[in-house]
C-alpha cells in the first residue's frame, strides 16, 4: 500500500497545501526509494522527515502526530508531493473532478425540486411547507 493511500482525507489536504505553500525547506535522495527532508510545521521549528516508497510503514516524522511512526503527517505527504510533483497534481485534478461532479449532482437534484415544487397546487405547498417546519414528514397537517 502506497504512502498516499495510508494517509487520511485531512493529512492529504494539509500536506498538499504545505506543498503548494513551500513548507518543504529542503530534501535529499538518500537511495532508490528514500528520501529525508526538513517540512516547515505549524511551529517555528521544522520537522525531521523521512520517506520510504517501496516500505511506506518505514517512513518517519518527528512531529506529535506522527510520533509514534504509523499515522501519515502532513508532512511526509508535503515531501511526497515535492518528490513526485506529478502525484500532487494528479491529487488535486482528482478532487477539482470530483466537485465538478457534485456541483453537477446538486444541479440535477435543484431543477428535479424545482420542478416538483412548480408542479404542486397552493394547497400542497401550503402543507408541504407546514410538514417541514413543525418536522412532520411523517404525517400531512390538513390544513381545512
Amino acid at each position: 500500500m502506497g504512502l498516499l493511500n495510508m494517509a487520511s482525507g485531512s493529512s492529504l489536504w494539509r500536506g498538499y497545501e504545505y506543498f503548494s505553500n513551500n513548507n518543504v525547506l529542503s530534501y535529499e535522495r538518500i537511495s532508490e526509494s528514500e528520501y529525508k527532508a526538513l517540512v516547515l510545521g505549524s511551529k517555528k521549528d521544522p520537522y525531521h522527515v523521512y520517506i520510504d516508497i517501496k516500505h511506506p510503514k518505514k517512513s518517519t516524522c518527528d512531529c506529535p502526530f506522527a510520533e509514534d511512526n504509523t499515522k501519515v503527517c502532513k508532512h511526509k505527504v508535503a515531501l511526497f508531493f515535492c518528490v513526485f510533483p506529478e502525484e500532487a497534481q494528479a491529487y488535486i485534478d482528482e478532487i477539482e473532478e470530483y466537485e465538478a461532479e457534485e456541483e453537477q449532482r446538486y444541479q440535477e437534484h435543484y431543477q428535479e425540486v424545482e420542478r416538483y415544487v412548480k408542479s404542486l397546487s397552493k394547497k400542497e405547498l401550503q402543507i408541504a411547507l407546514i410538514n417541514v417546519l413543525t418536522d412532520r414528514d411523517d404525517e400531512e397537517y390538513d390544513l381545512w
